[in-house]
């Protein structure tokens, strides 16, 4: 039996994990960088980024889905989901979907103008997921970014 919760403090250690699953099945296990205590304080502490659902079984977290609020100059408020993770013993069996529709819940519940997220694009399990739900992948965009280390050196 899985149950869908909103994430607690408690939960970052195994959320952590999941991350660094996530990051060696995206070939980049050496890119995950936040601690235990970062993402506690940015995810419960004054400075508050980010809100999480967790998947669980038996009391173990097999899955998460993590979000933050952003604002666009043409739309406004705006929910970003960062990472659906689900642990590769429990892939195919439908949590995705439980994850990715609380967070739909929520975008609607807040009247949030636009949910949007990132998919690799080698990631066609992802892919075809998004597509079961009419998803606009937009090419047209590039992604930027400048690391912590490139902004250092600036």
């Amino acid at each position: 039996m899985i149950h869908i919760r909103k994430g607690t403090e408690t939960d970052i250690p195994q959320a952590l994990k999941l991350v660094k699953e996530l990051a060696a099945y995206e070939k980049a296990p050496d890119e995950v960088e936040v601690t235990i205590d970062e993402m506690t304080a940015w995810g419960f502490g004054a400075d508050k980024q980010f809100d999480f659902f967790v998947a669980l079984e038996n009391d173990v977290i097999v899955g998460m889905a993590l979000y933050y609020f952003k604002y666009s100059t043409w739309k406004g408020k705006c929910l970003f989901l960062e990472d659906i993770i689900v642990t590769e013993s429990k892939r195919g069996q439908g949590l995705g979907k439980l994850l990715f529709d609380k967070v739909v819940l929520v975008s609607k519940e807040l009247k949030v103008r636009r949910m949007e997220w990132q998919v690799l694009d080698w990631n066609t399990p992802a892919i075809e997921f998004y597509k079961k739900y009419n998803a606009t992948l937009d090419g047209e965009w590039v992604n930027c970014k400048l690391t912590n280390h490139q902004l250092e050196k600036m």
